[in-house]
């Protein structure tokens, strides 16, 4: 039974990430402003407007989405693997009135966690660089919380599956880069053609890249609330196998 002690572990991990925030920030922080300065302002003087927009302001709310998706997926895996097989934290925890659902739950939303505040340090930065268009743009940290979740999710089922940390490439090599590249971060997934263009529509960070751009472009239209709702599904769909793999693997 999963009750507000879930909530004890988001805060347990909170006050540790307290301790080391800056030194976990910086990473996340600097590569997406190289993505920016590179193909914003570097490869985007050579690509022509997309959909009405210059390439760095297409680009822009797509970093924002996949900095929150790859910040949720380093934590939710490698972060995770370790608190559960090497600091033994899983095991301490569920000694209390704790149970491990509640442990997987506590781990979800601190993973969504990271999807809101990293997702929320680019949206600044953008702001700064005068890429924000719209009011709309103050709605996205409450849209990198589905979105957070589901990758969370991914992760953690992945984190319940693999025997060691050298796996985890596996799912960042065959899931987090492949809707990195194929979201539309950085182009539109019309160009990959008919069944292509389906197939990457489907992935989560699609959606909420689609959900992110037009919030900051201040395009609200019905298709918002389409992908809102997508987003919604999958993390309704994906909630309990990470419970039920974590709970296979440390208890059996």
């Amino acid at each position: 039974m999963i009750t507000w002690r879930a909530f004890l572990v988001f805060r347990r991990n909170i006050l540790v990430f307290k301790k080391t925030w800056l030194t976990n920030i910086a990473f996340n922080f600097i590569e997406p402003i190289l993505y920016l300065g590179a193909m914003g302002y570097g490869l985007g003087r050579l690509v022509q407007d997309i959909e009405g927009m210059s390439y760095i302001q297409f680009i822009a709310p797509g970093i924002i989405a996949s900095s929150a998706m790859w910040a949720t997926a380093a934590e939710c895996t490698y972060d995770s693997f370790v608190r559960m097989n090497h600091q033994k934290i899983y095991h301490a925890i569920v000694a209390t009135p704790i149970n491990l659902d509640e442990v997987v739950v506590g781990e979800l939303l601190f993973g969504a966690f990271k999807s809101v505040l990293y997702g929320t340090v680019i949206l600044a930065v953008i702001w700064i660089f005068g890429l924000v268009q719209s009011p709309w743009a103050l709605l996205v940290p409450v849209a990198l919380i589905p979105a957070g979740l589901v990758v969370a999710e991914l992760g953690m089922m992945w984190t319940g599956l693999v025997p060691n940390m050298d796996s985890f490439s596996y799912f960042f090599t065959l899931v987090i880069t492949p809707m990195f590249l194929f979201s539309g971060v950085f182009f539109p997934v019309s160009g990959l053609g008919e069944l292509p263009a389906r197939i990457a529509a489907s992935l989560p960070l699609y959606h909420t890249v689609s959900i992110i751009r037009s919030l900051v472009t201040g395009d609200i239209s019905r298709a918002l609330f389409v992908n809102l709702t997508w987003l919604l599904a999958y993390n309704f769909f994906f909630f309990w196998p990470p419970i039920y793999l974590m709970k296979k693997r440390l208890i059996g």
